[in-house]
């Protein structure tokens, strides 16, 4: 009812304009005649001729009529210069304001919800930098004066802003126009009165801000490297700590490019990620599927049988899928590319200088330009009584121990419900041991929805897992776990005690403290993955937010590039579209929001869900377990997130990923043609629920109608 209002009163000062031709009294030769008419009545009521003024001036304002500029020569003539300027500036501005609040509570909800994404940036540059865009734009005369209050009103900025911003930036072209009014019998056109040398001053004023900003930067730039002295040449273009996946895309990139580039590594060339992580984890997780597979092979019509697990055995066949792939990130294949590998730890001693301490037990120091931070993360270990004492392993170190068992082991603890830590409890419970995983949150899986979270606690429980959530591990003594649960202790026995409550990211020994260089928890980047010191980078685990091998290959990209040509231009890290997957049987797979984020952050959405017990392929494979839900905007097929749990979410997931990136909706997702049988048609399926939630009733009533005349 108040849009209606606000569009109602709108509406009727334009039809007034037009009614009472109000333009007429608007043109030039309409206002030198209506100003000799007025000035006798000014003279004798100049309290009632300034507020009527005043009201009018505004309403024009207001409803973005023309005529505004002739009015404000109108205020030179009738009221001199000083006294037309101030009426001009307080009722321009008052004006502007209520045309852009009307724009923003009629149109911005609207606009917001078709052009979200793209509005979502320029309003991130307005929160930044809004005063210096509005004062720029106020100061230049080409800007229409109606579209800047009609488009402010659509993005975010704060009202105040806008209003104590207008009513500087408009001042001087008020002047300009009230002084030129106070000549109006000489003025033979508008256009005239702006020439290009003055159109120009203004130009030149709106930029002095940035200019200002600019020259800030440059001082702060200059202040930040005033304990240091600039080497006058340097022996290499970049220097990359780390050579994990965002150490090996930065200088893989740098080398590409021609750019003289040193990787510096302290331990194994492709990090975590190869060596303790995502390999070994899947390869094990791959053995564990396979043994459950064979103990429930009676799903199939086969002869169920309870396998064997020689564990020796098993983590050797890891350890050569590491080993398969170890050529990919090997120093002989980055140095046949061009890149300097060196085998030590690296310190930066100043902005240009990297001290290494080679394996060799040499000494090297390198100037460089640019420096790029990749040294990765490291498992978080939890202050907990007892702990260091109790031999625990972590992500990091339980393969070189699983390396020397000639079973599994039997009694696992495991503390952490996160990706991680259900990864391992669920391999090891089907590999044959007898696993505890401790959270003391009230799910496992806390960042998914809780429908997720309560599936991957039950595949868990299928497996052999005993899941305690709400339990807090405070203490460990004699080879247990005791864990706080509602006001009482549980004490969880155990052989190997596993710990994989996250990752923390390795920020020490790396000269980071003497430099200064910011870090709360990651390393402190700005947008453009720059620290305090222009020329160093930072990217992957080190910098976060994402902790995941793909992300950090996303931002070496934005790293390396803005390290080595962001005096020409800077890119801004992307982080819209980021797919993850938990490896557990079934996966848990989600690109952009859920359903629990998009509560915690206000947004509105609709929600469909397509259930895998109704796939043909689930049913054949039987892999019914899971589902693909996705979330899209209200009433619209674009696709704001979706989180498949099923067989092969991880693979399904990426037409998601895909779509959003580039775009697409459901509409095109239902438009395409899936092979038939497998489990991406279940992201098909899933399209059509959406599509067949809205349905046009009405239109197929009346098609209804029109087939049974046809019938006769």
């Amino acid at each position: 009812m108040k849009k209606i209002i606000i569009i109602a009163a709108l509406a009727a000062l334009i039809a007034a304009y037009f009614y009472f031709d109000l333009g007429a009294y608007l043109s030039l030769e309409g206002l030198k005649d209506s100003v000799d008419q007025a000035s006798g009545f000014y003279a004798d009521n100049p309290v009632l001729v300034i507020a009527g003024f005043f009201l009018l001036y505004v309403a024009v304002t207001a409803a973005s009529l023309p005529g505004a500029a002739i009015m404000t020569l109108g205020a030179g003539a009738l009221f001199g210069l000083v006294t037309g300027t101030i009426i001009v500036s307080f009722a321009s501005t008052l004006g502007a304001t209520l045309a852009f609040l009307s724009s923003r509570y009629v149109l911005r909800d609207t606009i917001e919800a078709r052009f979200g994404d793209r509005l979502k940036a320029i309003n991130t540059g307005l929160e930044r930098d809004g005063a210096f865009y509005l004062f720029t734009i106020r100061m230049i005369p080409a800007f229409p004066f109606f579209v800047v209050n009609l488009v402010m009103g659509l993005t975010r900025i704060k009202t105040w802003t806008f209003v104590w911003v207008s009513q500087i930036g408009m001042l001087l072209g008020t002047i300009v126009y009230v002084n030129a009014g106070t000549q109006l019998a000489e003025i033979e056109s508008t256009s005239g009165l702006l020439s290009p040398a003055l159109i120009g001053s203004f130009v030149l004023l709106a930029i002095v801000p940035w200019i200002a900003k600019a020259i800030v930067g440059w001082i702060k730039r200059r202040k930040v490297y005033a304990d240091f002295t600039r080497p006058k040449s340097y022996d290499r273009n970049m220097v990359v700590i780390g050579a994990g996946a965002a150490g090996l895309v930065s200088s893989l990139i740098a080398t590409t490019v021609k750019a003289k580039v040193t990787l510096v590594e302290a331990n194994k060339m492709g990090g975590d990620c190869l060596n303790t992580g995502c390999v070994p984890s899947k390869a094990l997780i791959k053995a564990g599927k396979v043994a459950a597979q064979m103990r429930h092979a009676d799903k199939y019509g086969i002869e169920p049988h309870e396998p064997k697990v020689p564990f020796k055995q098993t983590i050797a066949r890891v350890m050569d899928a590491i080993k398969t792939i170890e050529p990919h990130d090997s120093v002989e294949r980055y140095e046949s590319l061009g890149v300097d590998c060196v085998a030590g730890y690296a310190k930066i001693v100043d902005p240009w200088t990297v001290e290494i301490a080679r394996d060799d037990g040499e000494t090297q120091r390198l100037t460089t330009r640019t420096i790029v931070i990749a040294a990765g993360a490291r498992p978080f270990v939890p202050p907990i009584e007892g702990l260091a004492e109790s031999g625990y392993l972590t992500s990091d170190t339980m393969w070189d121990a699983f390396a020397e068992m000639d079973a599994p082991p039997k009694r696992v603890a495991i503390l952490g419900g996160g990706p991680i830590g259900c990864e391992i409890s669920q391999s090891l419970a089907r590999l044959g041991s007898n696993v505890t995983q401790i959270e003391m949150e009230d799910r496992v899986m806390g960042r998914e929805d809780p429908e997720v979270s309560e599936l991957a606690k039950r595949t868990l429980e299928d497996a052999g897992v005993t899941v305690l959530t709400g339990h807090k591990a405070v203490k460990v003594a004699f080879s247990e776990v005791i864990a706080e649960h509602d006001g009482g202790e549980t004490a969880v026995p155990f052989d190997t005690l596993i710990v994989a409550v996250g990752r923390a990211a390795r920020l020490t020994g790396y000269g980071l403290e003497e430099l200064g260089i910011d870090t709360n928890k990651t390393v402190v980047t700005d947008e453009f993955l720059a620290t305090r010191f222009p020329n160093i980078y930072a990217c992957g685990d080190v910098a976060g937010p994402f902790q995941f091998t793909h992300t950090a290959s996303h931002q070496a990209w934005f790293a390396s590039v803005n390290a080595l040509f962001g005096q020409f231009k800077k890119f801004k890290a992307d982080y819209s579209v980021i797919p993850a997957v938990t490896f557990l049987d079934p996966e848990i797979a989600r690109v952009g929001i859920n359903e629990t984020e998009a509560k915690e952050q206000g947004t509105e959405y609709d929600v469909t869900t397509y259930d895998l017990d109704d796939l043909d392929r689930a049913i054949a494979e039987h892999e019914t377990k899971g589902f693909v839900k996705v979330l899209t905007q209200p009433g619209k097929d674009k696709i704001l997130g979706a989180t498949i749990v099923g067989y092969n979410a991880g693979e399904m997931l990426a037409e998601f990923t895909l779509a959003m990136k580039h775009g697409l909706g459901l509409d095109k997702i239902m438009g395409t043609i899936h092979p038939y049988p497998t489990m991406a048609e279940g992201n098909k399926f899933a399209a059509g629920e959406w599509k067949k939630a809205r349905k046009p009733e009405k239109l197929l009533s009346f098609v209804e109608k029109y087939h049974d005349w046809m019938r006769g």
